[in-house]
């Protein structure tokens, strides 16, 4: 796929501004690109040739490797750097409860984009506590062509559309866990950045994205309940209508539409947060606040559920809810269909949210009443946990 091809297809969107928060089942194109960025994908973004700015220049990149140099990051940095900091700090944050509660530690894969970043790739493969775990961060410099520019101005008024380019920044922290207990549940994160910046390196336009969401095999109400109640407080400390909002953005996401059900029992889901929403300073506060919600919202969980005694057919129902948990993945994802349609990817990462397992039967059905039935019906229609 050519370049030009990538961004036009990553800016298409229809959606008018008074609408566009309320009701989009769908990421947004350009986080799309975002997606790809969370789980490591180096993007291959290049201006054409007669785009291309003089050698004696100093791009985004080299300009913020520069400030990095000169002063450690404080609250006066540039968003983009603190952003990047954050996550950092989180991700470490991350893998030393993780690894407390597994007893084993992560590979760690560092990698570096030719065009400016780069990220962090944590696994944890055949844990005592994890069949398989990652926690990603990517930081990704690019370029945006004017064709790009302009579909984006739509929705986001900051934009010029009437410049040929503009360097963009996009930072992200992504994180699947699949526990080897089938009563303990897989988790998912991810939460991202984005930036448009000037020719000085200041900041143009800017967005926030992001969400967490739960996927049990044996559903326990109080583990969702908990789940739930900790995300809402997160968001109730700083907008009550975030949480209704961003619930229903994610059932409504994460939907297995050729099997007519949820992934999972949800969470909440957000995209595009900018100027229109509130002001960059309270938007970042929000995220920080619901990243650092993961460890109370799962760890209980899973102190829970780890060591509980299970059986040969429960280990089994998990593999075939696993196998469903990939479709959405390979099928509807579209983070991962661009991160592997994106040259110069790097697939491992991309992929890393996959179990390790997994497996499907033909025409399976639960047994009616069962534990199992009641999950699949649930997620048939999402429930409201609090």
């Amino acid at each position: 796929m050519q370049t030009h091809g990538l961004l036009s297809k990553l800016s298409l969107r229809a959606v008018s501004n008074s609408t566009r928060h309320a009701n989009r089942p769908a990421w947004s194109p350009i986080w799309v690109t975002i997606i790809a960025i969370a789980v490591g994908a180096p993007l291959a973004f290049q201006l054409n040739a007669g785009h291309a700015a003089s050698l004696d220049v100093a791009t985004l990149a080299e300009k913020d490797a520069q400030k990095k140099r000169e002063a450690a990051v404080s609250d006066d940095s540039p968003m983009r750097l603190r952003m990047e900091k954050f996550i950092k700090e989180q991700q470490n944050i991350i893998i030393k409860e993780l690894e407390k509660v597994d007893g084993k530690k992560f590979r760690k894969d560092e990698w570096e984009r030719k065009n400016g970043g780069g990220g962090i790739t944590c696994v944890l493969q055949d844990g005592n506590v994890f069949e398989k775990a990652g926690v990603n961060i990517s930081v990704v410099y690019g370029s945006l062509p004017k064709p790009a520019i302009q579909k984006m101005h739509a929705n986001h008024k900051m934009l010029d559309p009437n410049v040929e380019s503009l360097d963009f920044f996009a930072a992200g922290l992504s994180m699947v866990l699949h526990p080897k207990n089938p009563m303990a549940p897989t988790v998912h994160l991810n939460y991202r950045y984005f930036e448009t910046a000037n020719p000085d390196g200041s900041s143009q336009a800017w967005w926030f994205g992001g969400g967490s969401d739960l996927t049990p095999s044996y559903l326990f109400d109080e583990d969702a309940i908990h789940f739930h109640k900790t995300l809402k407080d997160a968001c109730d400390s700083h907008d009550k209508t975030f949480y209704p909002r961003f619930k229903k953005w994610c059932d409504e996401y994460f939907y297995n539409k050729h099997r007519g059900e949820r992934r999972g029992i949800g969470g909440i889901f957000f995209d595009d947060l900018d100027e229109a929403e509130r002001d960059q300073e309270n938007t970042f506060a929000f995220i920080q606040d619901c990243l650092k919600s993961f460890i109370p919202s799962y760890l209980p969980i899973l102190e829970k559920r780890k060591d509980m005694p299970f059986t040969e057919q429960e280990k089994e129902w998990q593999q075939l809810r696993r196998g469903k948990y990939v479709e959405f993945n390979l099928v509807h994802d579209r983070g991962t269909a661009f991160g592997l349609n994106t040259p110069g990817s790097r697939v491992e990462s991309i992929l890393v949210s996959l179990p390790l397992t997994a497996s499907w039967k033909y025409m399976h059905e639960p047994e009616p009443k069962s534990r199992e039935h009641r999950l699949v019906e649930m997620l048939k229609d999402p429930k409201d946990w609090i």
